[in-house]
C-alpha cells in the first residue's frame, strides 16, 4: 500500500493560512461570523444545486449543510452573476421562491445575529445598516459560512462494500456513527494539513487530486489506509466489533494504534497523533494534561529522531458529567472553537455520534453520519468521480446542552509554533474554567501547569528545571476540580 501522501505529493499546499480552494481562489480569513439557532434541534434545508451556488458566488467561504450537496454548475461565477444573484438572494422573490419550491421558510431559520465560530474561524452576520434587509440569512458573512460548511468532508453510512473481515457485514448502518464521525475529524486533519483551512470545494467536474486522494484513503474497503475495515482491526484492543457501538475514547485510542501500525507498514498518516490523558493513562479520571515532553517525543519518535518537530493530531476524550452533560462546561466547549487549531467534537446525542463542527450562541452545527449511501468506488487518478455525496446542504444544529456527556475534542498544530500558541491559548481557557478545566497544559507529568504566557511555552527538555514563571493552579482550584463530577474514561 503506498501511500496517497506521496502519490499526490506534487498538488498540495503546504500553507494553511494561504489554502486554495478547489476553484483556485485563494480566502478566508479567521474572522467572519455566523447565525443559526433555534431552542430545539433543527434541520435547515438549504436549497440544493442553484440555490447553494447562488451562495456561493458572492462570497468566498460559506457553508450550510448537512443533508446532501447537489453539485452547482461552474460557470456562474462572474461579477455580473454576483450582483445580481446578491440582490435576488436578499429580496422577497427569494424567500417565495424557497418557500414555495423547497419548503425553506424564514421560520426555519434563526434570527440570531451572533457570532458563528466554525473550527477556529468566525463569521459575523450582523446586516449592514444600509443593506435595506435586516435579515441574517441575507448576509454577506451568512454566504460565507454556508460555502465553508459545505466544504467540510461528510461520511456517512454506507452499503454494498466488501464484507469486514471474517463478518457478513457489507454495511454499518445502525453501528457506524462513532467510526464515521472519526473519520470526518481526522479528514479535516488532512484537508488543512494538505490544503489548507481556507480550501473549498470546487462546483466544477474536475476536483483536486489531493482532495480525491483524501476521499481515497477513507474509501470502504481494507486497501484504504483509514477505511473502517482498518479502524475496526485497530481497534480490536478496544473492543470495536462490527455491528457493535463504541466510544470517543475508544475511537481515539483506535486512531493512535491505526496511526501506529500504517507507519511501520510505511504508510503513515502525514502527522503524530497524540491522546491527551490523565494521570496514569486517564485511569485516575481528572482534567487531562497535554505534556509538552510527551509530545515532543511523539513528534521526534514519529520523525524516527529525524527532526524535533512533526504535524501532530491532538485527541483529547472527556467525559463531563454523569448523566448529562455538566453546563460548567459549556462555555469551555464554544471557547474551543475560537482556537485556529480546532478540528471539532466527536459528540451527539446518547448512543447517536456526530462531527459538530461549529456552535453560535446556545447551538452546535453538525455533520450527520445517520444516511445510508450506496458505497463511491474511486478509480486510479478520476478527478472527476462524483463527490456529492461527500458533501452536504443541510445544516443540523441541536443545543450545545444536549449533547451527550462522553466526547471526543480535536485540535492539528502544523508545526512547533502552531503547538506553542495552541498551549497558550489552552492555558488561557484552563485558567478561565474556574478550577474545572477541559484539560490543562504542563511541561511533563509532576511539572506545575503552563500559565498563559507566550514564548514560555515550550522549554529545552535536557534541563533539569521549569520555568518559575509557570505556576501551579491555587489549592482553592484543585479543591473545586475534586468536587467536579469527572468519570473515568
Amino acid at each position: 500500500m503506498r501511500s496517497f501522501f506521496d502519490r499526490a505529493a506534487a498538488g498540495t499546499v503546504k500553507d494553511s493560512s494561504t489554502s486554495l480552494s478547489d476553484s483556485g481562489s485563494p480566502q478566508l480569513s479567521s474572522k467572519i461570523c455566523e447565525a443559526t439557532s433555534s431552542s430545539t434541534t433543527t434541520r435547515v434545508s438549504l436549497i440544493p444545486g442553484l440555490v447553494v451556488s447562488a451562495f456561493s458566488v458572492f462570497e468566498r467561504s460559506g457553508g450550510e449543510s448537512s443533508s446532501r450537496e447537489k453539485k452547482a454548475p461552474g460557470p456562474w461565477r462572474t461579477n455580473g452573476w454576483s450582483a445580481a444573484l446578491r440582490r435576488f438572494v436578499g429580496s422577497g422573490s427569494m424567500w417565495r421562491f424557497k418557500e414555495q419550491v423547497f419548503g425553506f421558510s424564514r421560520s426555519s431559520v434563526t434570527s440570531s445575529t451572533g457570532d458563528i465560530w466554525l473550527l477556529g474561524v468566525c463569521y459575523k452576520v450582523v446586516p449592514e445598516e444600509d443593506s435595506g434587509n435586516g435579515d441574517p440569512v441575507s448576509t454577506s458573512g451568512f454566504a460565507a459560512f454556508v460555502e465553508d460548511f459545505s466544504s467540510r468532508i461528510l461520511f456517512t453510512y454506507r452499503k454494498g462494500f466488501d464484507p469486514i473481515a471474517d463478518t457478513k457485514y457489507t454495511g454499518d448502518v445502525h453501528w457506524g456513527c462513532m467510526l464515521r464521525s472519526s473519520q470526518m475529524l481526522v479528514a479535516q486533519a488532512l484537508v488543512v494539513h494538505q490544503l489548507g483551512r481556507s480550501w473549498r470545494r470546487s462546483t466544477s467536474k474536475q476536483h483536486n487530486q489531493a482532495y480525491i486522494e483524501i476521499l481515497r484513503q477513507f474509501g470502504d474497503s481494507e486497501k484504504s489506509a483509514f477505511s473502517i475495515h482498518n479502524l475496526l482491526q485497530a481497534g480490536k484492543a478496544y473492543g470495536l466489533l462490527a455491528g457493535s457501538w463504541v466510544g470517543p475514547y475508544a475511537m481515539c485510542r483506535t486512531w493512535e494504534i491505526l496511526a501506529r501500525s500504517l507507519r511501520e507498514a510505511k504508510e503513515s498518516l502525514p502527522m503524530a497523533v497524540y491522546i491527551v490523558s490523565g494521570d496514569e493513562d486517564g485511569e485516575r479520571g481528572g482534567a487531562p494534561t497535554v505534556c509538552i515532553e510527551d509530545v515532543s517525543r511523539q513528534c521526534s519518535d514519529y520523525s524516527d529522531g529525524k527532526t524535533g518537530w512533526t504535524p501532530i493530531l491532538l485527541l483529547v476524550p472527556l467525559v463531563l458529567g454523569l448523566d448529562k452533560l455538566n453546563p460548567r462546561y459549556l462555555p469551555l466547549l464554544r471557547g474551543t472553537y475560537m482556537f485556529p487549531q480546532s478540528l471539532g467534537i466527536l459528540g451527539g446525542k446518547p448512543g447517536a455520534s456526530t462531527y459538530i463542527v461549529g456552535v453560535q450562541d446556545d447551538k452546535a452545527f453538525y455533520l450527520d453520519p445517520h444516511e445510508n449511501q450506496q458505497v463511491v468506488l474511486f478509480n486510479e487518478n478520476d478527478v472527476e468521480v462524483d463527490t456529492t455525496s461527500y458533501h452536504c446542504n443541510v445544516v443540523h444544529n441541536l443545543p450545545l446542552d444536549s449533547i451527550d456527556s462522553s466526547l471526543a475534542i480535536g485540535f492539528y498544530c502544523r508545526d512547533k509554533d502552531d503547538f506553542d500558541d495552541f498551549c497558550v491559548r489552552a492555558s488561557k481557557l484552563a485558567e478561565e474554567s474556574g478550577g474545572a478545566p477541559l484539560f490543562t497544559v504542563a511541561h511533563g507529568r509532576s511539572s506545575p501547569k503552563v500559565s498563559n504566557q507566550p514564548d514560555k511555552v515550550t522549554t529545552d527538555f535536557n534541563e533539569s528545571h521549569v520555568d518559575d514563571s509557570y505556576v501551579m493552579a491555587s489549592s482553592a482550584n484543585e479543591e473545586s476540580a475534586q468536587e467536579d463530577d469527572w468519570q473515568l474514561l
